[in-house]
């Protein structure tokens, strides 16, 4: 499907890199012939002891599992995630995805579609190991007059039932990017609740971005560690910004106005949006146009969705964390705690909680 009939089916297909929302992370359980896909790119995996000594091994190649090594000790000794035999091998995917997701939610309304399934639960995504079945999943979505979008996925957990290898998507964004995937994938192996992936994602993400800070400063990386605070200064303004509109629709869709108004009203309301992007890029972010190609790119219920997920809750989280002194052994003791609770009782704890433990 090109490009031109993709648009015309109302569908986006838009590439997310280490600084944008999505932060690409999507459970085996949940990608549609995700066994097959999976034992596909296992049987390519090659342990990254014997790439490291093989001289048929490129050396740019050499250095970047190299690298992954290190990260993956770090994780271990200096995080406390899992020590097991997740990343310990590399995949050439000869793609610059290894998944594709697919979100959906109804034209006038926030609440994202869900799936569910076994050990999972339910999730707010499908996925793909096929671009092509992710945009024809798409158009049948569409066609029930649902608003859609499709966004590729650099990383995905197993959740520990397999040995996650590493990824060549996993190197191409650079190391800070490679270091928290490696980080967020883990997490989910640490703490994941079925159902509940707001919860999950941003746990992954709390432990994602504290450990690549750490992360950048154990390597004495001064210059690169400013940067990374720095888009993550961005991120919190372009969240806020989302967030502020996804406000604003919902005061459309709950009004009384017709589905014509309504129509409307979100129209406007998405625009007003971008006119504060524009204003926000130029007074506070001097010109910086990483989010660009997103706001350029048609924005709809679903599209706004995938910011939800991942990043509504990690203030909590990462104000969790802090209680617990940066303790991270302490800090997993108390999200299990929590995770143990409903649904409900689970979001005010994590809201009002006070201490660590």
């Amino acid at each position: 499907m090109t490009d031109t009939a993709r648009q015309s089916h109302g569908l986006t297909a838009v590439m997310m890199g280490a600084l944008l929302v999505l932060q690409g992370c999507a459970g085996i359980s949940y990608v549609n012939g995700s066994l097959s896909g999976h034992l596909e790119l296992m049987s390519s995996a090659q342990p990254v002891e014997r790439l490291l000594y093989d001289d048929a091994t490129p050396e740019q190649l050499k250095g970047q599992l190299a690298l992954a090594r290190e990260i993956r000790q770090f994780a271990i000794d200096q995080l406390g995630l899992p020590d097991n035999r997740s990343y310990r091998s590399y995949v050439d995917t000869e793609r610059e995805f290894v998944t594709w997701a697919v979100f959906a939610a109804p034209e006038l309304s926030l609440q994202v579609k869900t799936w569910c399934f076994p050990v999972t639960g339910c999730v707010p995504y499908r996925g793909y190991f096929s671009n092509e079945a992710a945009v024809a999943f798409a158009r049948g979505l569409h066609e029930e007059g649902l608003d859609v979008y499709i966004g590729g996925v650099p990383a995905y957990s197993t959740l520990g039932w397999f040995n996650d290898p590493l990824l060549n998507t996993m190197f191409l964004r650079g190391e800070p990017y490679l270091a928290g995937v490696v980080f967020h994938e883990l997490s989910h192996q640490q703490v994941y609740v079925a159902g509940d992936s707001a919860f999950n994602e941003a746990f992954a993400v709390s432990v994602e971005q504290t450990g690549t800070e750490a992360w950048l400063n154990y390597r004495g990386e001064t210059e690169a560690l400013r940067r990374y605070r720095q888009s993550l200064a961005r991120e919190k303004d372009f969240l806020a910004l989302i967030a502020q509109t996804r406000s604003d629709l919902f005061r459309v869709y709950s009004g009384s106005g017709s589905q014509a108004e309504k129509r409307a009203g979100k129209k406007a309301a998405i625009e007003t949006m971008r006119a504060r992007y524009r204003r926000l890029k130029a007074q506070k972010w001097n010109g910086y146009d990483g989010y660009d190609a997103w706001i350029n790119s048609p924005i709809n219920n679903a599209k706004l969705a995938t910011v939800s997920v991942y990043n509504d809750l990690v203030p909590q989280f990462l104000r969790l964390l802090e209680l617990c002194s940066g303790d991270y052994p302490r800090y997993y003791k108390t999200v299990k705690r929590l995770s143990r609770l409903g649904k409900d009782k689970r979001r005010e704890a994590l809201q009002n909680s006070g201490s660590c433990g």
